[in-house]
């Protein structure tokens, strides 16, 4: 087999490899860049689409999937394998970008801009569907000459890493790994011993705090900003991050640990995935099915409503009293967030409370190293809210999990982080004997 890698290198997003035996093509993940506006994504692949003979998705984080509907657009006709969970959960992830999209279009011609080309449309996200085929956890897949096995990766309901078998060697993918502290999701898998482990970095530097010490945290803040009369503004993915906040709201409320209180979810695409959440109940952890075995809802707090409209969007910035909003994107590269931020920042009762990676360079970051003023939306926004990076929070392993999770590797190639986690991370494999490689753009591998 051969591994080349198109994705991901150096950075947090864009997720795309390609592994090639016997003349048949498959790609592990296809997403797109996310953060700052990216024109990367407008890049040619590194590959012709039109030789892809299948794609194989660890999970339905944009960032990983992205881009499929791109490979379509491009000439891509085979057909596309996940779990069953994930296959439920990109048609909202692709239409809301599809949607956001056509968004920057309008205004960059309203502003008179270039204007950026369409990715891709909904013939391409329709096609992608059509072509795609659910794969079980641990049931063996014959892809062409691959031997395929999705196990549970634990980061998202369905998300899984790949072991890929052909001509007696071993690849594992571990497309992105959960974090073992959750309470809403099963505890990832361990790998087989493989030839070759392609593993994501993300927190390759540093652990996460203890989790417990991270709700006692939450909770502290959520009741001192409640209490004073304050709103608490969690910038959120809308895919699995925005939904385990919402468990433990409902949880401190129950506990009388905090106020009961509006709860908003300003983000349609959190609304949909909320939706499906109940269709794909197997996917997480007992406790989480516990509820929904006895007819209750895990993620809704006592007051929680959900806004679809633009009009009830802008209304959350008038509003008297204390509440929590919770609003995508979670990295602050657009979205209703972004709106949030410029009327709540300048209050000093206010709470900005992250719960999630935020890219160097990002507007997240700059708010959390300090910067007393920041640019949103042309305007210059003061920042007296009170800003919390709750890291423990995290959907990723930590480095001390991924560490654990490589245990057994010898030979890994390191992908989907910054550079700084990469090196930290690779010192520490290599100080116990792993050979480690720092994945570049189109660098090729023998598994």
């Amino acid at each position: 087999m051969q591994l080349t890698t198109w994705g991901a290198c150096g950075t947090v997003t864009g997720s795309c490899h390609l592994l090639e035996h016997q003349g048949f093509k498959l790609l592990l993940d296809c997403g797109m860049y996310q953060g700052e506006p990216r024109s990367d994504n407008y890049d040619p692949f590194g590959f012709d689409p039109r030789a892809v003979d299948a794609v194989v998705l660890s999970h339905a984080h944009l960032d990983h999937v992205g881009r499929i509907p791109r490979l379509y657009r491009l000439g891509f006709e085979g057909r596309v394998y996940a779990t069953a969970p994930t296959l439920k959960l990109i048609r909202p992830i692709l239409e809301d970008a599809l949607k956001l999209m056509k968004e920057d279009i309008k205004r960059a011609r309203r502003k008179g801009l270039p204007v950026p080309e369409l990715l891709w449309d909904e013939a391409d996200v329709h096609a992608l569907l059509g072509r795609s085929k659910p794969v079980p956890y641990y049931s063996p897949r014959k892809v062409g000459p691959f031997r395929i096995t999705l196990r549970n990766a634990g980061h998202l309901p369905g998300s899984a890493f790949v072991e890929v078998q052909a001509g007696g060697r071993t690849l594992v993918f571990s497309g992105d790994l959960g974090n073992r502290r959750k309470e809403t999701l099963p505890d990832p898998d361990y790998p087989r011993v493989a030839d070759l482990v392609l593993s994501e970095s993300t927190y390759g530097d540093r652990p996460h705090r203890p989790f417990q010490a991270t709700l006692v945290e939450f909770a502290e803040v959520l009741a001192q900003t409640l209490d004073g009369g304050g709103k608490v503004i969690v910038p959120s993915f809308a895919l699995e991050r925005a939904q385990e906040i919402l468990f433990y709201i409902r949880r401190f409320e129950a506990e009388g640990a905090i106020p009961s209180v509006p709860v908003y979810v300003d983000s349609p695409l959190t609304t949909r995935i909320s939706e499906i959440y109940g269709q794909i109940q197997e996917a997480f952890s007992p406790l989480v099915q516990s509820f929904y075995r006895r007819g209750l809802d895990p993620f809704a707090p006592q007051k929680l409503r959900y806004t679809q409209s633009v009009d009830e969007s802008k209304r959350l910035n008038f509003l008297e009293g204390p509440a929590i909003i919770i609003a995508g994107s979670g990295m602050l590269s657009g979205g209703r967030i972004l709106h949030h931020l410029r009327h709540q920042l300048p209050d000093a009762r206010n709470a900005l409370v992250f719960v999630g990676y935020q890219p160097r360079g990002g507007l997240g970051h700059r708010i959390i190293e300090g910067a007393d003023e920041v640019r949103i939306h042309g305007h210059d926004v003061r920042v007296r809210a009170k800003v919390y990076s709750l890291g423990g929070f995290s959907g990723h392993a930590g480095r001390d999990e991924l560490l654990d999770w490589l245990a057994a590797e010898r030979r890994i190639v390191l992908v989907h982080g910054e550079d700084p986690a990469r090196v930290r991370l690779a010192r520490a494999l290599r100080a116990r004997g792993a050979k480690v490689t720092r994945a570049r753009l189109g660098q090729r591998f023998e598994v």
